[in-house]
Formats: C-alpha cells, structure tokens, sequence
C-alpha cells in the first residue's frame, strides 16, 4: 500500500510560489464559511516521517486563520491521559460546529507499544475498533474528517537524516526518535498498513501523501483540504439512514423486561437500617481499595421521574469519602454542548484512577428522552446503541468498573409521590407539567427502556433493574449490587 505511492511526485518552486496565494485566500475563506454551517473538520496528519508532519502542520498553522482552528499535537500520554481510555484525550479536543481541528501524532503509537510488547493482539484490534467507531460515529453525524498519512520512502528519509547529521544548520531538527522510527520501518509497515485498511470508513478514507518532495506534499494536503470543505459547504447535513423501528423490539415474545420485575418487594425500617449499615461499611472498605489500586467507577442512573435517583444516590456518596466521588447531575445539553457528539460532555466527566464519578441521569438520554420525545432522529438513536456500548466497552477495557442502574416504579406509586410532593413545600419545586405529560407516554418511555437494557446490557457494564415501589428496598439493592461489582473489580486486577 504504502510502496504503491513512491512515484516521486515533485513541484517546482515557480509552481509552488504561484499557488501558494491564491490557495491560502480559498482556505481562509472556507474557514468564515464554515463559521456558519452545522458541522465540525477534523484533519488528521499522522505518518513515517515525524520531521515531514512537523512541517505540515506547521504549513497548516501558517495558511489558515488561527483564531478558527485549534491544533493538538499529542505527544507521549500524560499521567492523567494514563488513567483514562487512549481515546478520552481526541474527544476532548473535538471542535464543536463551525470549527475545526488539527491533530497530529499519538495516535499511531499504538503500532510501537504493539511491536513493544505493551499491546497485546487483542488490545491492539480492540483500539482499531474503537478508532473506527468514533469515525463512524463522526461522520454520521456530519462532521467532516479528513486523514493524511504522510509516507516517505526509507532511503529518502536515511539520506535526509545522514546530511542533517552534518549540517549544523539542519541538525537541531532531527534527534534518536527520528533514526528510531527509520530503524523500526520495516516492522512498524505491516500494522500500519492494517491500520490505515482497517480504519479507512466511508466518509473518512485515508489519503496517503508522498512526502518526499515538499511542496508537492504541502500543496497536495492544502488542496485536499480545500476540496473537501468547499464540497462539505455545498450539501450540509450529514448520514440519516434508520430503519424501521421494528427491528429494534423483542420480536420472540410478548413480555417485557420491566413487566417481570417485583415491584412489591419491600424492607421495613429496622431491616434497612441494620442492613444500610452493613452495605455501606462494605462499599466505603471497598472504595479505599479502589482507589489505591487506580480502580476507577463509573455508576449510571436512570429511572422513572420520582423513582428515588436521589435519596439513593446519597445513601450511596454516604459510603464514600467526600474527595473520592463527583456526582454528575445531567439535564438537557446546553447550546454549547449541542455543538457536539452527544457523548462529547460524559467523555468529559470521566473519572481519574480511583475515583468515583455518579451519573444521575446519563448517555442513556439519546436513546430514552430524544427519542420518545423526537429531540434525536430516528437514525441518531438507532445508532446510539452501538456508539454507548463502544464508549462503555472503552471504559471497562480500561479498568473501570460500569454498572447501570433503572429504578423501576409503577405508574400508580409514581402519581401518589407526585402528589405527595406537590403537598410538601421543600420538594412541590421539583413537579412540573411536564413531569405529567411524560405520563401519558409511560408505555413509549418503557418500550424504550426495554430495548435500552436489551441491546446495551454487558458482562463488563450490566443494567440492574432495581424494584423502587419501596424506597429502603431499592437503596440496600444497588448499594449491594456495587458492593458486588467492586468487589469483582479488583478481583480482575
């Protein structure tokens, strides 16, 4: 693949200085342009030559307008880069619309920690599924990603380094990372190879640049560039493919998931306060544990509107000691957050090693609220399956402990705490009409949650569905069902 492309494509430099003017004006133009549209670019420069990338990005830099392109270079992962999913660092620097971003380096160092040992086959396949995906799930959503590979021919790249040795003037560009990479080429080509076959998806091919001479390279990328945003520009709006919702129901049966659970189960309130007790000493114990061996938790709820997701929520932090945990209270995203992926906000939010990161409400949104209530299309939530069990399959690789929790009410319990709440002064702020409307799509919303537990429930991120009708009973369920769950996490390490 990458030999297919040693042709020695060159540019003179009257060519080049002729160009360049008129290339730099379209490119600054498109930039405004884009200020206005609906999606997103991201251009990717990775390649054989760290020296040739430098330049490119640089070029880059140097033609568009600054203050409308942010460049992230990723160097070696950082500590705290360390502690979280390798992808958690490219979704924090995702551009929201009508911006775009450069990245380079980093991501290809997969191929070396592969080759190193420090990936293993399976790791190593699991990151080119998880890169594919994002781009997947980038581009359907309409944003423009655009990926160069920068290849120069091993010979060139020898010479070049050799008269840099030399030459005083040339050689504070280069150093051992360089005659490394050059060293390794031979073995590194395969898997990059299988890289760029395997993570070149429709809507994000891969473009392989030969970066022997220059200019031609610098002007083919800026070209590149240009044609494809001027393109993009022309036709907003990204991938809407769904199907009939049919296809994603439980076809074999009548029942439900929610239908079989016992909602009349129920503790009284000298069993629950010695069996708090117990819980709640074991989770603390447990976390301490955790977070000296870097085991980090995430821990999602959901549930029907006053189904408890609170009180609960508090029995469980009451475990924990008060610099362990965050709780993420989610609502509906913000403008700013509407400039991005849906996921973009909890990638955010994730927890260090060892750390405690409660979720009350979640990602679980795209493919519960948006789609009852018609906020995502229905090709945005059928897709959502798959990009939330992507991003949980991350986390659990990582080290994380996932669970997911849906406490489940009756219609009939939910309308005696509405009222009930409605009667108290300190708790009648948290009924709204729109809290009585939702009740009138109780069975959209629970055919929706069924699919939920159905398509996204894992070995590594399962769904509890946790009987609530009584208060005390579902608070010893998930504390327990952590206490569980924590424990099978270290047990792993």
């Amino acid at each position: 693949m990458l030999e297919a492309v040693e042709v020695g494509n060159a540019i003179s430099k009257e060519e080049y200085q002729a160009a360049v003017p008129q290339l730099r004006l379209d490119l600054v133009n498109a930039q405004y342009d884009l200020k206005d549209a609906d999606f997103p670019v991201v251009v990717l420069i990775a390649g054989d030559d760290r020296i040739a990338a430098n330049e490119v990005v640089n070029r880059l830099d140097e033609w568009l307008d600054s203050r409308l392109v942010d460049t992230h270079v990723f160097a070696d992962l950082s500590q705290e880069e360390a502690e979280h999913p390798r992808l958690w660092r490219t979704w924090r620097a995702l551009p929201p619309k009508g911006r775009s971003a450069i990245w380079a380096g980093g991501l290809f160092r997969a191929v070396f920690d592969r080759l190193d040992g420090d990936f293993s086959e399976e790791e190593f396949d699991a990151w080119i599924r998880h890169l594919r995906a994002m781009q997947n799930l980038l581009v359907a959503e309409g944003a423009l990603v655009l990926k160069f590979y920068l290849h120069t021919p091993k010979a060139v790249q020898r010479k070049r380094l050799k008269r840099a040795d030399q030459d005083a003037t040339l050689g504070w560009r280069i150093d051992q990372r360089d005659w490394a990479m050059l060293d390794r080429m031979h073995q590194s080509v395969p898997l990059v190879e299988r890289v760029l076959r395997s993570t070149s998806v429709p809507g994000a091919p891969w473009t392989i640049v030969e970066s022997s001479d220059a200019r031609y390279r610098d002007l083919t990328v800026a070209r590149t560039l240009l044609a494809a945003l001027t393109a993009r520009l022309g036709r907003q709006g990204g991938s809407d493919l769904s199907v009939a919702e049919e296809v994603f129901g439980d076809l074999d049966s009548g029942a439900s998931i929610l239908s079989a659970v016992d909602l009349t189960q129920a503790l009284d309130k000298k069993a629950y306060k010695q069996r708090l007790n117990v819980a709640q000493a074991k989770v603390y114990r447990l976390s301490r544990e955790a977070r000296e061996r870097g085991v980090s938790s995430v821990l999602a709820f959901e549930g029907w509107d006053a189904a408890g997701k609170g009180g609960t929520i508090r029995r469980l932090t009451g475990s924990l000691e008060a610099g362990d945990y965050r709780v993420i209270p989610v609502a509906a995203p913000t403008p700013d957050e509407r400039q991005y992926n849906h996921l973009w906000r909890f990638w955010r939010d994730l927890p260090r090693a060892g750390r405690v990161t409660v979720f009350d409400r979640t990602w679980y949104g795209r493919v519960l609220v948006e789609r009852v209530e018609g906020f995502a299309t229905a090709a945005q939530w059928q897709r959502g399956f798959d990009e939330i069990n992507d991003f949980e399959e991350q986390l659990v690789e990582r080290g994380t402990y996932v669970a997911k929790f849906w406490l489940h009410i009756s219609a009939e319990e939910q309308l005696a705490r509405f009222q009930a709440r409605e009667n108290t002064p300190e708790k009648a702020h948290k009924i709204t009409e729109e809290d009585y409307r939702n009740r009138e799509r109780w069975s959209e919303y629970g055919q929706a949650v069924d699919q939920m537990v159905l398509r996204t429930s894992s070995d590594g991120a399962p769904w509890f569905v946790i009987p609530a009708n009584d208060k005390l009973f579902a608070r010893i369920q998930v504390l327990e069902k952590v206490t569980a769950g924590l424990k099978q996490a270290l047990r792993r390490l």
